[in-house]
């Protein structure tokens, strides 16, 4: 199909470019990218995806627009805070170029459906933020030969990269062989984030696209590219094939998806050393029951939403001064949604402290159902 007056006009600046041109503006028309997530990396990628004029840009997300969200995610608005996220990321890409073609995929991603999902793309962009997508995406990106490129952000941090076994280069694998400890990597939502931070990670992942498209330049095969905001510093490692990995190795053991949520220690049921936040309540309502409630966030964050009657000893103090706990004592360790005193606990524990819980949940889940009133953040 010939490009129309408006589409000339429109990629104008891609088309006077020697190393684009007509043909290198075809192929984009031609490729079909699938985008996991809608959120901050998924944002500026899909929307300078689109602006490029991608033939086909898949959206796959199941969430909803949170008011926190809108510090970064660029494809929704304030209006849109408790609509589906791809409600507005369609209207918005579909504002930006009307000529892309835009699919929904409101569901989460799952081992049963990944592999007939991707099958559908040339390459997939990883706009996601938990360990057992990311796993499953690339190995199911290897599985089906196809590019992963992969970003994350965290505070003033990202790093990005593209896994791609059958071009050269390692899996996601083998940097990362196993996932971290559950709750040892603080979230987002938990650690905190600088706006403009996916805006640049999710850039260079639609680069990347590009240049894969295009056939143009030097990939991020074989690379990790370090990005660090506050130094405004980019560094680089280099990363190699694991023969030992068990996806992409010689003797790989791993020929389709595998319970993700399992590998990663992520199943939602609470375990043995988690209360929930009535539990939480009902020491905090009846003091003979002899237990301790702390809460170990850090005081920036206490002023943003506390409870009453709750003391705060930041994790980072505990650690160090945890002797003055009282071993005989049965303590709730309670956090912003449960990671950070998960690990207190464990650390506890391994320091003969028997009696000690942590807050599943913590204060968001304090807020969502014991005080709808507190502050969110």
């Amino acid at each position: 199909m010939e490009f129309s007056a408006d589409e000339f006009r429109r990629y104008s600046r891609h088309l006077i470019l020697p190393e684009i041109g007509l043909e290198g503006q075809k192929k984009i028309r031609a490729a079909r990218v699938l985008c996991v997530g809608a959120g901050g990396l998924g944002s500026p990628a899909a929307m300078y995806l689109a602006a490029a004029g991608i033939g086909a840009l898949g959206l796959a997300d199941f969430d909803h627009v949170d008011l926190t969200n809108l510090q970064r995610q660029l494809l929704h608005t304030t209006s849109d805070v408790g609509r589906p996220k791809l409600d507005s990321a369609v209207r918005t890409i579909t504002a930006l170029n009307p000529g892309v073609q835009t699919r929904r995929h409101d569901f989460r991603l799952t081992a049963a459906n990944a592999m007939d999902l991707i099958d559908e793309y040339d390459l997939v962009i990883d706009g996601t933020d938990n360990f057992p997508t990311r796993y499953l995406i690339n190995d199911v990106c290897v599985l089906r030969r196809k590019p992963y490129l992969y970003g994350s952000i965290f505070r003033f941090e990202g790093q990005a990269s593209v896994f791609a076994p059958h071009l050269g280069a390692p899996c996601y694998r083998c940097l990362y062989p196993e996932p971290p400890p559950p709750g040892s990597v603080p979230s987002c939502a938990e650690g905190g984030v600088l706006g403009v931070l996916p805006g640049i990670i999710g850039t260079l992942q639609a680069t990347e696209a590009l240049k894969i498209i295009l056939g143009l330049g030097r990939p991020l095969l074989n690379r990790l590219l370090l990005y660090d905001a506050r130094a405004m510093s980019f560094r680089e490692l280099k990363i190699r094939r694991d023969p030992q990995c068990p996806l992409c190795g010689d003797q790989p053991s791993i020929t389709a998806p595998i319970d993700y949520e399992q590998f990663c220690g992520t199943a939602p049921a609470m375990n043995e050393d988690e209360v929930s936040v009535r539990e939480m309540k009902q020491a905090l309502d009846n003091p003979r029951l002899g237990i301790k409630v702390i809460d170990i966030r850090e005081p920036d964050e206490h002023q943003i939403a506390r409870v009453d009657g709750v003391p705060l000893w930041p994790m980072s103090r505990l650690a160090r001064d945890y002797m003055e706990l009282d071993r005989d004592q049965t303590y709730y360790f309670c956090c912003k949604v449960g990671g950070r005193s998960m690990q207190v606990v464990r650390f506890l524990k391994s320091k003969g402290y028997p009696n000690v819980k942590s807050v599943a949940g913590g204060i968001d889940a304090w807020a969502e159902q014991m005080d709808p009133q507190m502050p969110k953040y």
